[in-house]
């Protein structure tokens, strides 16, 4: 079969797989993951800090995180900026540590995170139909161009489909278990 290189169409099905990834780490279920606490700045010595950078995270229980700042005259101001980052979760501090709380979804919130974990399972998945598309025309032109085969090209086109199935079931599969975690 002709050479042909997958290598642009894998990296665009690898950058839809992590960006769906990233975007479900940042859905609040009712259970306490520190992945939601990754966009949290704190107002630290005179900047805006990431969170990681000033404390450490830690799961207490299923739904508490504690959170413990490398320098105790920050507490304030992390637990100012886990409120204000609008998590829909509850914050407390002891003067060491600040505590995460996630209170139980509703089924009402549930069923609205389900509904926004499946749009964002179609926009990964429309990014993988047109990664396909633009393979496609790349392969049909180069048999145009007669450095393909017309039966390298059908082996070509089997080949990206085998390749679309599979990163279709991968974003399924992340989508069933963020449901599974959410309806936990």
């Amino acid at each position: 079969m002709a050479n042909y290189d997958f290598k642009i169409f894998d990296t665009k099905i690898a950058d839809a797989r992590e960006w769906l990834a990233r975007e479900y780490r940042g859905f609040r279920t009712g259970r306490a993951a520190p992945a939601i606490l990754e966009g949290v700045s704190v107002s630290a010595y005179g900047s805006m800090t990431p969170l990681k950078q000033v404390a450490n995270v830690g799961v207490e229980d299923a739904r508490t995180l504690r959170v413990s700042a490398y320098d105790a005259g920050l507490i304030k101001d992390i637990e100012k900026a886990i409120s204000s980052a609008n998590l829909g979760v509850g914050t407390s501090s002891d003067g060491a540590n600040v505590r995460v709380t996630f209170p139980e979804l509703t089924s009402e919130r549930r069923e609205q995170l389900v509904k926004l974990a499946k749009g964002k399972l179609e926009e990964a998945r429309t990014t993988v139909r047109i990664a396909r598309d633009e393979a496609w025309k790349e392969i049909q032109t180069r048999e145009k161009e007669g450095t393909l085969t017309e039966d390298d090209k059908f082996a070509l086109k089997e080949e990206l489909q085998k390749k679309v199935d599979k990163a279709n079931e991968e974003l399924e599969s992340a989508f069933e278990s963020k449901e599974k975690e959410m309806s936990a």
